[in-house]
């Protein structure tokens, strides 16, 4: 597997907003058998799993596959990363069926239409977000949010498939009213079905977590124990398939299967908008746009690093926005980049996007040719895949390290993950973007603040609190952790006027700005009601180690001239020696 980047020139021109021209017009031949390699391994992986997706997302199967030709295409031509594989992906269908079966009846005409509008919603608002260059906005989505929200969503999901483990009928419901009926409906479930579903979870779980060590320990290369792991969806689907068709498992003992799928590629399609569907589904494109691009790229920029590549996250989001109009244009529905495909597509080793061309190519192969043999698919067996594919994404040991390192973002976590299995999926991660928003203003709206002194003969002042360091009484330095904004500036002239109060000797005040990155109108204006006050005091007010930008702004605002220039000063050791203790 290569472990390094191409050696191309930068983007520039066109290619830096269409990436294919660019790494074409540089692409190296020895790069073909990996990209080639990488884009039929990477299919493999992605014929059963965009079925059972599609599955879950309430879609036929082959809209699944229609979602995994053109809009790789597009992709690849418009994306930075030459390992992201995008298409259907397991949160994103869990969502596309939680925001529009309200709306619509599950696999109707209406509800296909509502999931094409939905596709070209998401694809939409990306490719603003991109060509804006307003990708920033993503961050307010923070990691516990993220990892809960995406725990919860898989334990969802797996509920979710038990119907079709089971081969029983099953209202849409909440996360353990759904454990509930699954429990329930037991006693009553196919034994030919579970059987079928039971088998194909313990075939995909060897595959992936049993196989991988034998072949290694066998001497495989590694390229070949990752063809081989990563067939096992395709061997799972083959084998349920053959089984089906050779006993008449469908007539004999009733098991659901897929049954026919339209042959041919995806038709152009347009799901004629109107105002009405689309208030009623701005929600979930909102929340599908931020947890699939915060995922997308974040995967994307993990997989570049290992090639020493760079990914431009504006023009990630300009290549995922077209991928889900063409998604919306063709009959497909929202994708994303898969983190486990992207992966497999790594290790398989693609170098470009010609891999997700090779790729798509072998998916439009299957639409053309060969849908009739999944006729006998079994819907377990895709409930399987859908199960162990999300298997990996419940991480209960993520809450645990981030206890560990800060109980406030634990608590975040809980809340989300308690929201999303409560409330639904929409609603959790807007819920839990609303608590790390609030989290957020309420840290910042009390920044640390902390009384430092002289660290022995040193130029170097550390916490008061923390290490045995020289202070004088005529002078308190404080340093304040924090930008200066709306939210903390009450808080910081409370608290540098206590720190006065309680020194009586103290002439001089300090504010170091070595943490501080920005000072808006609302802190400044408290500054300058601080000086005032201090003056009043008889106080006068120093500041030391402040930024360059941040001394921009105070300088068109006039405060130096109020301050005083020689009440400014480089460093903290700077100002002591000023006033007479250096």
């Amino acid at each position: 597997m290569p472990t390094r980047a191409p050696k191309t020139a930068q983007a520039t021109g066109l290619g830096r907003y269409v990436p294919f021209i660019h790494w074409m017009r540089h692409y190296r031949r020895d790069d073909l058998p990996n990209d080639l390699v990488a884009g039929i391994v990477t299919a493999i992986m992605l014929i059963p799993q965009s079925m059972a997706y599609a599955q879950l997302a309430g879609l036929p199967p082959q809209i699944g596959l229609y979602a995994s030709v053109v809009p790789l295409i597009i992709y690849a031509l418009l994306g930075t990363s030459g390992q992201l594989s995008v298409g259907p992906v397991a949160i994103t269908s869990l969502m596309v069926f939680s925001g529009v079966s309200v709306l619509a009846e599950a696999g109707s005409a209406r509800y296909i239409q509502l999931v094409l509008l939905l596709a070209l919603m998401v694809g939409a608002i990306k490719l603003l977000l991109g060509l804006f260059r307003m990708g920033f906005i993503l961050n307010f989505i923070s990691h516990p949010v993220l990892a809960s929200f995406t725990t919860a969503s898989a334990l969802i999901i797996a509920a979710g498939q038990l119907k079709h483990i089971l081969g029983v009928s099953m209202p849409n419901l909440a996360f353990h009213e759904t454990l509930y009926q699954a429990v329930v409906s037991i006693s009553v479930a196919n034994p030919t079905t579970l059987t079928i579903g039971l088998l194909s979870i313990a075939l995909l779980l060897f595959f992936r977590m049993g196989l991988r060590p034998l072949l290694q320990k066998a001497g495989l290369q590694p390229l070949t124990v990752t063809l081989i792991v990563s067939g096992a969806p395709l061997i799972t689907v083959v084998a349920g398939s053959l089984a089906t068709w050779l006993l008449r498992l469908d007539e004999h003992a009733g098991v659901a299967v897929v049954g026919a799928i339209p042959a041919g590629l995806s038709p152009l399609s347009w799901p004629a908008p109107n105002l009405n569907d689309v208030q009623a589904l701005m929600p979930v494109a909102a929340a599908i746009v931020l947890v699939s691009v915060v995922e997308s790229i974040a995967v994307a920029k993990a997989l570049a690093s290992k090639r020493r590549q760079a990914i431009d996250p504006d023009q990630e989001l300009v290549a995922l926005g077209a991928a889900n109009l063409s998604a919306g244009l063709f009959s497909g529905y929202p994708v994303t980049g898969g983190f486990a495909r992207s992966v497999v597509n790594f290790q398989a080793g693609a170098i470009t996007g010609l891999a997700s061309l090779i790729t798509a190519a072998g998916i439009a192969l299957i639409l053309l040719f060969f849908t009739p043999l999944f006729y006998y698919l079994p819907q377990a067996v895709l409930a399987a895949t859908v199960i162990v594919a999300v298997f990996g994404l419940v991480d209960l040991k993520e809450p645990r390290h981030i206890w560990a390192a800060n109980r406030g973002d634990a608590i975040t976590w809980g809340l989300t993950f308690a929201a999303v299995l409560i409330l639904g999926i929409e609603m959790g991660i807007f819920v839990g973007v609303g608590i790390s928003l609030a989290t957020y203003l309420w840290r910042t709206s009390r920044p640390h603040i902390a009384i430092v002194g002289r660290l022995g003969e040193s130029e170097v002042y550390r916490n008061i609190l923390r290490y045995d360091v020289t202070t004088w009484p005529d002078v308190v330095a404080v340093r304040v952790d924090e930008s200066l904004y709306f939210a903390n500036t009450r808080y910081l002239e409370a608290a540098l006027l206590r720190i006065v109060a309680e020194r009586p000797e103290v002439k001089h005040l300090v504010l170091i700005g070595s943490a501080i990155n920005f000072i808006d109108s609302s802190a400044l204006h408290s500054l300058e009601a601080l000086l005032q006050q201090l003056r009043d005091g008889g106080v006068q007010l120093h500041l030391a180690e402040i930024k360059g930008p941040v001394m921009d702004g105070l300088k068109r605002a006039h405060f130096v001239e109020k301050i005083g220039a020689e009440h400014i000063h480089l460093t903290t050791h700077a100002a002591m020696r000023a006033l007479g203790h250096g």
